[in-house]
């Protein structure tokens, strides 16, 4: 399976939420973690993006 690692910019535009919220909602355990690509660098699988924002919209309905 391939997927694209998004960076934070884009993890931001995808889910509207602020970047404090990411990480505030990472550290409650309710967000995915970043993967490490190097030192100073992370990124997030697009999938578990596009999964946590289908589990979002199945959660508030509106996914049908």
């Amino acid at each position: 399976m391939c997927t694209q690692i998004l960076k934070l910019n884009e993890v931001v535009q995808r889910t509207t939420l602020s970047s404090s919220t990411v990480y505030r909602l990472i550290k409650a355990g309710h967000f995915p973690k970043p993967i490490k690509l190097a030192t100073h660098a992370s990124g997030w699988l697009e999938s578990e993006i596009n999964e946590w924002i289908i589990d979002r919209r199945e959660a508030s309905g509106t996914l049908k």
